[in-house]
């Protein structure tokens, strides 16, 4: 059971804010202002725009923590308190954590190692590994609320914190915890992170039209948008939440994972993992395939991608899959990496919550291989029974999850 979500995106710092932007097709690409971009080939990017950390975290804690450990703090704390469970988690040895993330202190990482060479090895901070490893992150909430029960991070690219949510399903489910704080952060915004995606041809080039520039499913897209943000929430098992007598949101239906085994950056021919791990995910969660309304695809905008996603759902759900919405948030949000699970999972259980999905923005003209509805520049307001979430990340990583409104 999910009782609790924070989000802090690159178009709204809590939950609420980023719903109405993303409902309303707000674009939350624009240009960089982490760093200077000038000498960069790509030079915009989705930015978390107005965080204040001090609303979550102190000045000290501030200076010590990445941005991406930042992120995740503020929205466990968003998660947590929504889920009514602020220093009262009943029992800490029974409560776990697992947020994920693809990279960890990136920003952190890059400003070590120009002082190393700059400045030489006394230069470098003690802090630069704990603010750097990716599972600090999963660490400091643990600490924050005293949580000893199943702790680790979730490194797998692009699917980290759809994986921290489904192992965090899982352990509730077989009996090792009865409640989780489980998502994912990434702050990857940085000099070297953005020349790195461009010069492998990753990005989107658009830098005299960023907020047009991430447009999954679209004839003319030609890349991602690096996003920033965090994504946690709060899932316990239905006995530990009624018992304390909580708020459920939304109910985990399933989980299902498969790997390419084909290419370190490319899809597997026709979405071939995909379609198993969507599979498995039905069959977990024992899911009719005409119950599902929506699918928040992992739709990055690359030519490639996109294509072998849309493959795989039609092979999977038949007929059904020209009957749901089969929609990209990234269009609004750009892709954040290791955080995207975590943030499209809420997403998804909000359309099912509130009956409406919304829309895939910047579709100018269909690519004829992306032929299902993505809600092209419109909200849709229908009833979703089940929503299911796609992430897929480098090296062939492939999870599918299943969740709906909570009807008692």
């Amino acid at each position: 059971m999910v009782t609790g979500i924070g989000l802090v995106t690159p178009v709204g710092t809590d939950v609420d804010s980023t719903w109405q932007a993303l409902l309303a097709g707000t674009p939350g690409a624009a240009p960089i202002t982490k760093f200077d971009p000038s000498r960069s080939s790509v030079r915009f990017a989705c930015e978390v725009k107005g965080f204040d950390p001090l609303q979550y975290i102190d000045k000290k804690e501030a200076r010590r923590y990445d941005l991406f450990a930042q992120f995740a703090l503020a929205a466990a704390h968003q998660a947590v308190t929504q889920a009514g469970l602020d220093g009262k988690f009943p029992a800490a040895e029974r409560t776990g954590v697992i947020i994920g993330s693809g990279i960890g202190g990136m920003q952190t990482y890059e400003d070590n190692c120009t002082e190393y060479v700059l400045k030489g090895p006394d230069r470098v901070s003690p802090f630069f590994v704990p603010m750097f490893i990716p599972d600090i992150a999963a660490g400091l909430v643990s600490i924050r609320y005293g949580l000893k029960g199943p702790n680790y991070a979730t490194v797998s690219a692009c699917a980290s914190s759809a994986h921290a949510i489904g192992d965090s399903f899982n352990l509730i489910r077989h009996g090792q915890a009865d409640a989780m704080v489980t998502g994912g952060a990434e702050a990857a915004i940085t000099g070297l992170t953005v020349a790195a995606f461009a010069n492998m041809k990753a990005l989107s080039f658009r830098n005299e039209s960023p907020e047009t520039a991430s447009r999954p499913f679209d004839k003319g897209r030609d890349g991602f948008v690096l996003g920033d943000g965090g994504a946690v929430v709060v899932l316990e098992s239905l006995e530990h939440a009624e018992q304390r007598g909580a708020n459920i949101l939304g109910e985990v239906l399933g989980y299902g994972l498969s790997a390419d085994a084909y290419h370190i950056t490319s899809p597997a021919e026709h979405g071939e993992g995909a379609q198993r791990a969507i599979r498995m995910c039905l069959d977990d969660g024992h899911i009719d395939p005409n119950d599902v309304g929506y699918i928040n695809a992992h739709g990055t905008s690359t030519p490639q991608g996109d294509i072998a996603e849309t493959e795989a759902v039609k092979a999977v759900l038949g007929d059904q899959a020209r009957r749901l919405v089969f929609g990209s948030t990234k269009s609004m949000t750009g892709h954040l990496l290791g955080a995207a699970g975590a943030l499209e999972f809420a997403v998804s259980l909000l359309a099912s919550r509130c009956g409406v999905i919304p829309p895939t923005i910047n579709q100018f003209e269909a690519d004829p291989a992306c032929d299902l509805d993505c809600a092209p520049n419109r909200k849709v307001e229908r009833p979703v029974n089940v929503a299911l979430s796609n992430s897929f990340g480098f090296g062939g990583h492939n999870v599918t999850l299943a969740v709906r409104n909570w009807v008692q």
